[in-house]
């Protein structure tokens, strides 16, 4: 059973192609990622698969509704915190949710109730008849999350939901997707945080410049560059970089207090960083050999697509 059906789905804007002939389908209670860096069309893929948007050409299916042709339907089996979201700041937070679920038609006594205990769940309960105004950047996050999920939703879409929030919000939010995702619901997010779509989705799909670069399960396309592994080393002293670009080292980032040098060939840059260190009578203070992540599956599918 499938959650999300969409085929040769297409947007254009002026003669601007946004999103480019895609298709996928989101199986019914998975955690799903559309990862891509900014403009690469995400957003635009949620409002037409939300009813926001009208696509160019091609269809999306919710469940077995057409969004097009049954938008009442569509969106009474789903929940959307959309990126650029806001909660009403004059009111309290209580209220907020429950004008969302009279919007949905929620039952008063079922709507006030579920307005309790999603605000306990989101750690607002008492600060519940404040006025949003005077809550922080993530409480305010908090509370939007809320707010997508007062209706009986089958299918929840996330979009960048933990976008610039402190430490405290972020692991509150996360948390609490996968526990919403655990009791059946499916979950579509949009993210340019690769670690978080790496920690949350069980597949994730990679697009750049309107397309889709690659769809698959995480650790399957960390597989695919297996070729290109990483070395990670830290010197007792400040190291440049370029003094790193041996022969069969392609790129060196600074990480941390660490440099990073990706090789196709490990085993003779080690000999080779162990004769630098002596030769330079820099320390080496620690050696590792790394496995490709999927920041690197990111990073070379998204170049590829811009050469």
């Amino acid at each position: 059973m499938y959650a999300i059906a969409i085929k040769n789905l297409t947007k254009q804007f002026n003669g601007f192609t946004a999103v480019d002939n895609i298709s996928f389908i989101v199986k019914s209670g998975e955690l799903f990622g559309l990862l891509g860096p900014n403009g690469a069309g995400k957003t635009t893929t949620i409002r037409m698969l939300t009813g926001i948007l009208k696509p160019t050409s091609g269809t999306a299916r919710i469940g077995e509704y057409d969004i097009q042709r049954n938008p009442i339907e569509a969106k009474q089996l789903m929940g959307i915190v959309p990126e650029m979201a806001n909660a009403y700041l004059d009111l309290s937070a209580i209220k907020n949710l429950l004008l969302i679920g009279e919007l949905y038609g929620i039952q008063k006594k079922k709507r006030i109730e579920k307005a309790e205990n999603l605000l306990k769940l989101f750690g607002l309960h008492g600060k519940r008849h404040q006025r949003v105004k005077t809550f922080s950047k993530g409480m305010k996050q908090r509370l939007i999350v809320a707010m997508g999920l007062m209706n009986d939703l089958k299918l929840l879409f996330l979009d960048e939901p933990t976008a610039g929030l402190d430490v405290e919000s972020v692991r509150l939010i996360r948390k609490l997707i996968r526990e919403f995702n655990d009791k059946g619901i499916t979950v579509v997010l949009t993210t340019h945080n690769i670690e978080e779509a790496n920690q949350l989705c069980e597949r994730v799909a990679i697009m750049n410049h309107g397309k889709i670069v690659a769809i698959d399960r995480p650790e399957k396309l960390k597989r695919t560059i297996q070729s290109t592994a990483s070395i990670e080393v830290a010197f007792n002293e400040n190291v440049k970089a370029e003094e790193l670009l041996f022969d069969g080292v392609t790129e060196v980032k600074k990480v941390g207090d660490k440099l990073r040098l990706y090789t196709e060939k490990p085993e003779e840059i080690i000999p080779t960083l162990v004769e630098y260190s002596q030769s330079s009578n820099y320390k080496i203070l620690s050696l590792n050999t790394l496995a490709p992540n999927l920041e690197d599956v990111f990073v070379k599918l998204t170049r590829g697509g811009e050469k």
